[in-house]
């Protein structure tokens, strides 16, 4: 691709690992800077900025939990500082417990709505000032397809996620003239380095079965479409939920 995001600032949350480090490098790659954010995985959040930095591209890692609100304001500060601006945000971070509702606590309940619904409130909140004052600006989060058609074992974080999408059509009405455009991409199931490798070996037949093409995704899946998003190419694209699941579930 060629995308041209060259100056452009972004922010990846969850950004040192997995989908998040993807969508980092691929952006860098579109000549984005990126900040990589993280709240535990320091040292594979460096070896996301050192792959971007070897490559040829510009990084730098921040740490902050952004399921707190004064963490997240101090993290863009330092970013804009740094940086300038803050063109791209990417709310890619998550956190999900897989059990039966009636088997879950408060405690599991709060965890995955602070990372998954406030984590996004939170950003959104924390860039969209910078934006606006630039005329100008991405906001793209991810969700799982949990988060439109439901699934069992995933109510608190379909319902967190399926607030991300409320907001984000939200958000499209409200920043439009600033001419920034807000999307969220939902995805089916995707492997990564920190999947449950014996759990999808042994149930793959099973779980491919629901996918007409018949595979399971991967960060390479994702990353191009959030480049897109990301790009002056995707002027006209706002409020919108775009699957990329592989046929998983269709609107």
């Amino acid at each position: 691709m060629d995308l041209n995001l060259k100056g452009k600032v972004a922010l990846v949350t969850g950004g040192g690992r997995d989908t998040g480090g993807r969508i980092a490098e691929t952006l860098a790659a579109e000549g984005a800077i990126v900040a990589v954010n993280y709240r535990r995985s320091a040292e594979e959040a460096e070896t996301v900025v050192k792959a971007i930095e070897a490559a040829g591209g510009h990084a730098r890692a921040y740490q902050a939990d952004i399921g707190h609100y004064d963490q997240v304001t101090t993290m863009v500060d330092r970013i804009v500082a740094h940086f300038g601006s803050v063109d791209i945000l990417v709310n890619n971070a998550g956190y999900v417990v897989y059990k039966k509702f009636v088997e879950t606590t408060p405690g599991e309940w709060r965890a995955q709505i602070d990372t998954c619904l406030y984590g996004a409130i939170h950003c959104c909140h924390a860039v969209s000032p910078h934006m606006i004052k630039r005329n100008g600006g991405r906001i793209i989060s991810l969700v799982g397809d949990s988060s439109r058609v439901g699934e069992a074992n995933l109510a608190l974080a379909a319902a967190a996620r399926g607030g991300t999408i409320a907001l984000g059509k939200s958000l499209a009405k409200e920043l439009g003239r600033a001419n920034v455009c807000v999307n969220t991409v939902s995805l089916g199931l995707v492997r990564t380095a920190h999947s449950d490798a014996e759990f999808l070996e042994k149930n793959m037949e099973k779980i491919v079965r629901a996918y007409p093409v018949r595979r399971i995704g991967t960060p390479d899946d994702i990353a191009p479409m959030v480049a897109f998003l990301s790009s002056d190419e995707a002027s006209w694209i706002t409020g919108q939920v775009i699957s990329v699941n592989g046929g998983f579930s269709m609107p």
